[in-house]
């Protein structure tokens, strides 16, 4: 069940998927190395597409960390801070 129209062909790099995309194919990269069905070849150009993959999401990742600084004040505040009442913040 080979699909030929869908393959790790280099030309795919060039089209910069969405996050989302590339997060879809990457977790389709990983479970077929873990299938231990590919050859040593297909394993290495696998391997190869799975790590550019990780790269741009990672990329992708720390960008909208640096949106989220600016959004918050170039200060990033802890999860437990926003769940808590500022010091009286807001009362009925």
């Amino acid at each position: 069940m080979n699909s030929p129209s869908q393959s790790d062909a280099p030309a795919d790099l060039e089209k910069t998927p969405g996050f989302e995309k590339a997060l879809a194919e990457l977790e389709k990269v990983v479970a077929r190395m873990e299938s231990g069905e590919l050859s040593l070849e297909e394993a290495l150009a696998t391997h190869k597409r799975g790590l550019e993959l990780a790269r741009y999401c990672q990329k992708q990742l720390e960008a909208a960390q640096q949106q989220v600084k600016v959004l918050e004040g170039e200060v990033l505040k802890p999860l437990a801070a926003g769940a808590e009442p500022a010091s009286g913040g807001s009362g009925a």
